[in-house]
C-alpha cells in the first residue's frame, strides 16, 4: 500500500491509475487533547485503518498523481534523525572535496553517530525547496528514508525492521559551511519528504534498493542500499539505544556518493525503486 499527504491535507492511496482521496477514515483517528501525543496519530494506527482506507479507495474517483500538490506523508514526526556519511565511497568523496568538509572533521559514522534535523524542515516534493544562504553552496543529498510504525527501545537489529511503517524518499538537503550539521540541514524546506509512504510489505529488503537522482535530466547519484555501511536494522538498533522512537519518527539513511550544488531554477527527480520518483524545484 502507498499512502499520500496532498493538496490541503487530504489522505491519498496511490494506485497505478492515480491517487483516491481516502480522507474521510482519518475519522476514525482517536481524538487528542492537550499535551498532544509525541507521535504521528496516523502512522501509529495506520496498520489497524488499512481494510478502510482499501474500502474507501474502491469508492473514490482516481486523479492522475500530476494533478494533485504532494506533502510529506508523514504530517507529524516527532524527531528527523540522520546518518552522516553511511555510504563509504561518500565518505571518501566528503573526505577529498574541501567543498563538502568545509575544514570539518569527518569521520565514520560508527564514531561520530546520528544526528537530528528540525521537525519544521519537512515538505514534500509539491512543496519544493527554497534555497537559503544562496551564497554559499547548497547540495542535493538523496537517501532511503524509514518511517517508524511502532515505539521502539532498545531494539536488537533481528527485531528491528518489524518497528517500521514503511519507507519513503528522502532529500537531505545541505548548506556547506563550518557549522554543526544539525544547523545547516535545517533550514525550512531543507527535509524533503515523498512522494509517499510505501508501507513495509511493498519494500521486503531495504538493502536491495537503486537510489538515484537526476538534476536538470542530468544524473549525479546512482548507488544501491546494499553499500550502505549500517543497514537499515543497524540503524535503527543504534538509534534506539539513545532515543526512543515513537510512530511517525523518520531515520534518514544516508546518502551516496555524488552529492553536488543546486541552484534556483534547478529541477530535481529523485527516484527510488519500489517507492518510486518524485520530482522537486528548487527556487
Amino acid at each position: 500500500m502507498k499512502i499520500c499527504r496532498f493538496d490541503d491535507n487530504r489522505l491519498g492511496l496511490v494506485g497505478n491509475d492515480g491517487v483516491r482521496d481516502v480522507s474521510s477514515v482519518l475519522a476514525r483517528l482517536p481524538q487528542a487533547g492537550y499535551p498532544f501525543p509525541k507521535h504521528d496519530a496516523l502512522i501509529a494506527h495506520l496498520a489497524e485503518l488499512r481494510v478502510e482506507i482499501e474500502k474507501a479507495a474502491k469508492a473514490a474517483k482516481a486523479v492522475p498523481v500530476e494533478k494533485v500538490k504532494l506533502l510529506s506523508p508523514v504530517a507529524n514526526p516527532g524527531k528527523l534523525i540522520a546518518a552522516p556519511v553511511n555510504y563509504k565511497k561518500h565518505l571518501e568523496e566528503a573526505l577529498a572535496d574541501k567543498g563538502i568538509h568545509h575544514g570539518n572533521l569527518i569521520g565514520e559514522i560508527h564514531k561520530v553517530g546520528m544526528f537530528l534535523k528540525a521537525t519544521s524542515a519537512l515538505v514534500g516534493p509539491g512543496e519544493g525547496v527554497k534555497l537559503v544562504h544562496t551564497d554559499r553552496r547548497n547540495d542535493h543529498e538523496v537517501e532511503l528514508a524509514v518511517v517508524v510504525g511502532k515505539r521502539a527501545k532498545d531494539v536488537k537489529a533481528a527485531q528491528a525492521l518489524e518497528h517500521v511503517a514503511g519507507y519513503c524518499i528522502g532529500l537531505d538537503m545541505t548548506i556547506r559551511g563550518p557549522e554543526e550539521r544539525s544547523m545547516r540541514k535545517s533550514p525550512d524546506g531543507y527535509a524533503v519528504l515523498g512522494p509517499w509512504l510505501a508501507t513495509r510489505d511493498e519494500v521486503p529488503d531495504p538493502g536491495g534498493l537503486s537510489v538515484k537522482i537526476s538534476v536538470n535530466g542530468q544524473v549525479k547519484q546512482d548507488a544501491h542500499t546494499s553499500d550502505l555501511i549500517l543497514s537499515v536494522a543497524e540503524l535503527i538498533e543504534w538509534g534506539s539505544a539513545f532515543y526512543t522512537l515513537h510512530p511517525g519518527d523518520v531515520i534518514f539513511t544516508g546518502t551516496p556518493q555524488g552529492v553536488g550544488p543546486v541552484k534556483p531554477g534547478d529541477t530535481m527527480l529523485a527516484e527510488i525503486e519500489r517507492i518510486g520518483s518524485m520530482r522537486v524545484a528548487v527556487s
